[in-house]
């Protein structure tokens, strides 16, 4: 997939959330949308993976740490095949396949359940270090929000990702300055996060703008030092294509009334 071609795939993912949130009168919109150049330069240029065979043991494997981000991933995976787009109507749906955050036992392509923040990453560590131990060259990637990392148990995290020398580990870190309360710096400042990367021992890669493709590819695509683990800090925009919805707080977990969908789905088109 060519650059031209992943930008009209994450205009499609765009619509898919959008659609989706609506439908279902509830989800995360704002967090979803700053992912998607992040997710989906992931899954179509990185992953080794086979929508026909969703459990190929040889496969790279994702996971989505900050959880409330599934309307992303199901765009992503929906867009590649995994499932039909007819699945979108059971979003957040009870008995539906696609709940509020990722159920790895009901959806095709979802390598981990997530949703409690902080946890996923401890998950991508440990799926990393389990491919080190069995000799496999299985890579593995993870997208944290920004808020998430004001959690402690990233931080061990972090800590053993470095310890074990996991250098088939992604860390990315959707950076879009805003969590549910509000601007990071005013609920709990992460201070320098490239900094305390670094000291955690990471090879840091840092994007002035995470929503920008060619950026996106030409860190993901950076050979990182042996034995060192990769960090991406992506500095994204909360609510990204939908200008209603750009660096406002309060679309971190609201969905868009059916006027607010059909002018979103309006300015994706042009």
């Amino acid at each position: 997939m060519n650059t031209a071609q992943l930008k009209d795939f994450c205009t499609e993912v765009r619509r898919d959330i959008i659609n989706m949130t609506a439908n279902a009168g509830s989800g995360h919109p704002g967090g979803s949308l700053s992912a998607v150049e992040l997710m989906s330069a992931i899954f179509c240029t990185q992953m080794r993976i086979d929508p026909k065979n969703p459990k190929d043991p040889d496969r790279d494997r994702f996971v989505l740490s900050k959880g409330h981000a599934a309307p992303c991933y199901y765009g992503i995976l929906a867009e590649l095949g995994f499932f039909s787009k007819d699945e979108f109507k059971t979003f957040r749906q009870l008995h539906g396949m696609l709940q509020g955050h990722p159920d790895m036992k009901k959806i095709p392509g979802v390598d981990a359940s997530t949703g409690s923040l902080g946890q996923g990453i401890s998950l991508a560590v440990g799926m990393a270090l389990g491919a080190k131990h069995m000799g496999k060259d299985t890579r593995v990637c993870t997208i944290l929000g920004d808020g998430e990392c004001q959690e402690g148990q990233v931080w061990e995290a972090f800590m053993a990702a470095s310890h074990y020398k996991l250098d088939n580990l992604t860390v990315v870190i959707d950076n879009n300055g805003l969590q549910i309360d509000g601007p990071n710096d005013e609920v709990m400042s992460l201070g320098d996060m490239a900094a305390k990367l670094r000291a955690f021992g990471f090879h840091l890669v840092e994007l002035s703008d995470g929503n920008d493709l060619e950026q996106v590819l030409a860190a993901l695509n950076e050979a990182t030092e042996p034995g060192k683990p990769k960090a991406i800090l992506a500095h994204t925009v909360k609510g990204k294509g939908v200008s209603f919805m750009e660096n406002q707080a309060g679309w971190h977990g609201k969905a868009p009334s059916e006027e607010q969908r059909q002018q979103a789905l309006k300015e994706l088109e042009g």
